[in-house]
């Protein structure tokens, strides 16, 4: 049986400050920080004497929920770009005040961008997907996987084997510091046994 936790990075900086956060670098906030340890005390109870691998965005709000979760479970996380959040193009940087006043087209399906040099979700799911493959055809079995809410939702969508133009219709979304569980059995059946819960940061 395979084990995946995903876990969204907890409080950042551009939570609190009205920034965009998308390949914007930022920082956790002190808040944030202490969330990533309490999610790290409470993983270590429940995956105790489990052999563990994690991998994480290399954006510095991921990697470092990821570096403060592993200091209680004993490893380091690996890094990849392809769990990076959604790229949003040229607003990175900017305000989401600025956003809003400048958006070059509405997002109504998973083939618009908001700007020309931003991904659609389209684009989010085919960078997700070599990566996604490669987790379930490994012989990993205990997997935890730290990145942003945009990506988390895709990652949701294919784990259920939905197709990417599934997002048109509906999707999974979660909030800063929430764990999810999914398991694959020997069969090959995929089941999610709680998403995005938030009593790990409390």
């Amino acid at each position: 049986m395979k084990t995946i936790i995903t876990i969204q990075h907890t409080q950042s900086i551009h939570h609190t400050n009205g920034m965009v956060g998308s390949w914007t670098d930022w920082d956790l906030s002190e808040l944030g920080i202490q969330q990533a340890k309490r999610i790290g005390e409470k993983l270590k109870v429940e995956l105790a004497d489990r052999e563990l691998v994690m991998y994480s965005s290399d954006l510095k709000r991921a990697k470092q929920t990821a570096e403060n979760v592993g200091e209680y479970l004993g490893i380091s996380p690996v890094l990849r770009t392809e769990l990076r959040e959604r790229n949003l193009g040229r607003c990175c940087g900017k305000s989401v005040k600025w956003l809003r006043e400048n958006l070059e087209k509405q997002e109504r399906t998973i083939d618009d961008r908001l700007f020309s040099d931003a991904e659609s979700r389209r684009d989010e799911w085919n960078r997700l997907k070599p990566f996604f493959e490669e987790v379930m055809g490994n012989e990993e079995e205990n997997i935890i996987i730290v990145s942003h809410g945009d990506l988390l939702s895709v990652f949701n969508a294919m784990f259920l084997g939905l197709d990417v133009e599934s997002l048109n219709q509906a999707e999974m979304f979660g909030l800063a510091g929430g764990v999810s569980f999914m398991f694959e059995n020997n069969d090959g059946k995929r089941f999610i046994k709680k998403i995005s819960d938030m009593s790990y940061i409390r």
